[in-house]
């Protein structure tokens, strides 16, 4: 299985991808998103076990507390600002991302290969993220993710009241 992650980002080819069967070669957008991928799955150990403790950032912080105050946004330019850091730390927004593209076969088989091999490593997985915390982070990350979007779509929402030019 850890030779499919290795031949999934062994097929680079300079800045672009060959991917059998999928037509034109991918973008180097795609190929720096494989490189996360990998080394997020490789690094799974260390954060199950409670060493590397990843942070929230603080807009999504600040989201998590107070998803829906407007102090200090009264400006299409604070809104458009906001929801600036807001994509920074998520991610482009569905609006921006709606576009269909062709899912990479190769690279899921070599993300899904790679998942099953670093989390057989650790026995009894989910109690050993229990006792060291590391899913209690897990969920504290994914609640403030879940606000951060639900902060960008409500400014989105404020920002299309008040007839602000899109800041995208």
């Amino acid at each position: 299985m850890m030779a499919l992650l290795v031949a999934g980002c062994g097929a680079l080819r300079g800045d672009r991808v060959e991917t059998p069967g999928a037509g034109a070669p991918q973008e180097r957008g795609e190929v720096a998103e494989t490189a996360e991928k990998a080394a997020e799955i490789a690094t799974q150990p260390v954060r199950d076990l409670g060493v590397a403790k990843p942070e929230i950032p603080p807009v999504l912080v600040r989201a998590t507390a107070s998803p829906y105050a407007l102090a200090g946004l009264d400006s299409c330019e604070a809104l458009a600002a906001e929801m600036g850091e807001l994509t920074v730390a998520l991610g482009p927004d569905f609006t921006v991302a709606a576009e269909a593209k062709e899912e990479n076969k190769v690279a899921k088989v070599a993300e899904a290969g790679g998942k099953a091999v670093v989390n057989s490593i650790i026995p009894f997985r989910g109690v050993v993220r229990e006792l060291t915390g590391a899913a209690a982070r897990q969920r504290r990350l994914e609640d403030a993710i879940d606000a951060g979007f639900a902060r960008r779509g409500f400014l989105h929402g404020v920002s299309l009241m008040k007839a602000c030019p899109a800041p995208y």
